[in-house]
């Protein structure tokens, strides 16, 4: 008889259960690079059919399992395709999949050090790992992060403490017209509003440009505003730009405002030796954004911020509670000390079994190809009739538009606009575009650790086919 207040299930029925969706993920992955990069989009009349009242009764795992692989998820965009070069890829290798089962399976409380202390280190040695790579001194601290949003939240949150105390509303900061948008919103949320926040001018490469910078700084000295912070971006979403990082750096210093950078998208690349005069200046930063959910491709909700003073970090976070376990070790990381959540999932054991499992030399060579791709496709693709290349790649992303003798700027902006459309309806390709420069661009990001030289192949190919038809 059936124990109507039980939510057990057999072992038996656990591992078929298990089986059966593992199956159905290996066998998506197995066939991803022939499935349509773009999902059908067109799914207005699905979202209304699938609303529902919640389930009286359970049901059988196998129809849930086919509405999810057959009907859903095939409706989105294909961000694990190899031909993902719109956005930031992801990518999300398969260990990061092992590492959320068992996560999940196990349920182990990792928010307070003395509750999980050996499954801490392991998220804490993660965090270290990526203070050697980044090459951030010892005293650096971090957390891990849903996302660079979360990631940029904190890192503002230290700098208002360490820089304004309670004097919020005579702070100012400073971004540059390219900053990723979570930088403006994570600034109003940490009480930094609208009206102190200063946008800085980019020039030809799409870098904020320092002489603006300090000539708004001083400008809001002389106002009587206390200037606190400026955020700097290690490649740019719209056009992968790294700002003058190292000239920032020196001129916070010399004003002693709080340098952050956002690295959410360019900071892994700091893994390669070979690479890390692309971002010079980067080991400088009081705080640094970056997503092992972009450059080390892990799945997705895997952000992190790194705090060059540690205990600044701390000093923004920290409380207790009497019904908390005491941490009285202090040698040991504490997540819930230097983050905003209590409960929390183990997101480090991703990043740690990932690494683990395929050693950092593997991740350096795939994240150099990655650039190497890009260089080379750029290169081809900028040698086509009608293509201008408004971006060079400075890392892995480069961005460009279509144009030719008597168009105006309304024509080259729906001409290239049609060329996105048109090369990711071929199936093999997904690319996005953006505004910047006063124009609209295309722009390729290559990131997704699947992505490789025939893809790239093919997007060049498919690219040069439909410009020269649509030029024509």
């Amino acid at each position: 008889m059936t124990d109507a207040a039980s939510l057990e299930f057999t072992p038996r029925d656990m591992r078929r259960m298990g089986e059966a969706v593992m199956g159905r993920v290996v066998d998506h992955l197995a066939t991803i690079g022939e499935q349509p990069v773009r999902g059908d989009m067109d799914a207005a009349d699905l979202c209304r059919a699938m609303r529902e009242p919640a389930p009286e009764l359970g049901s059988t795992l196998e129809p849930l399992l086919d509405s999810l692989f057959e009907e859903w998820i095939p409706r989105s965009f294909n961000t694990a395709s190899p031909g993902y070069l719109a956005f930031v890829p992801g990518g999300g290798v398969f260990p990061g999949a092992l590492a959320d089962l068992i996560a999940s399976g196990v349920n182990r409380y990792t928010g307070v050090w003395p509750t999980a202390p050996a499954l801490v280190q392991l998220e804490a040695n993660v965090l270290e790992w990526l203070r050697e790579w980044m090459q951030l001194p010892p005293s650096t601290r971090g957390l891990f992060t849903t996302g660079g949003s979360m990631a940029n939240f904190a890192a503002i949150v230290c700098a208002r403490e360490r820089q304004l105390g309670t004097e919020l509303r005579r702070g100012a900061m400073y971004l540059s017209t390219e900053t990723h948008h979570s930088v403006g919103k994570s600034a109003k949320l940490a009480g930094i509003l609208p009206d102190r926040v200063r946008t800085i001018a980019v020039d030809g490469a799409f870098r904020m440009r320092i002489d603006l910078l300090e000539e708004a700084i001083a400008s809001d000295r002389a106002a009587g505003l206390v200037p606190f912070l400026v955020v700097s971006s290690a490649g740019t979403t719209n056009t992968g730009a790294v700002d003058p990082l190292r000239e920032i750096a020196a001129l916070c210093r010399r004003e002693g405002l709080w340098h952050h950078i956002d690295g959410a998208y360019g900071a892994s690349f700091h893994l390669c030796p070979e690479l890390r005069p692309l971002l010079a200046g980067l080991p400088e930063a009081d705080s640094l954004t970056l997503d092992p959910h972009k450059g080390l491709f892990i799945p997705y909700g895997t952000g992190a911020v790194l705090v060059r003073d540690g205990e600044a970090l701390r000093a923004a976070h920290a409380q207790t509670a009497s019904y908390m376990p005491e941490s009285r070790d202090a040698e040991f990381y504490d997540p819930h000390q230097y983050g905003p959540d209590l409960s929390r999932g183990f997101p480090g054991l991703r990043v740690w079994l990932a690494f683990k499992l395929y050693g950092a030399a593997r991740y350096r060579a795939a994240l150099a190809e990655k650039r190497t791709l890009a260089l080379d496709a750029a290169r081809r693709i900028a040698a086509l009739p009608h293509v201008v290349m408004d971006a060079p790649p400075q890392l892995s992303l480069f961005a460009f538009h279509l144009e030719w003798p008597g168009a105006t700027p309304a024509q080259q902006d729906a001409a290239t606009r049609e060329l996105l459309e048109r090369v990711t309806r071929r199936g093999k390709v997904f690319i996005t575009g953006c505004h910047a420069g006063g124009r609209f661009l295309a722009r390729v990001c290559v990131l997704s650790f699947r992505t490789r030289k025939a893809q790239m192949d093919t997007c060049v190919e498919h690219i040069a086919e439909e410009a020269s038809a649509i030029c024509s």
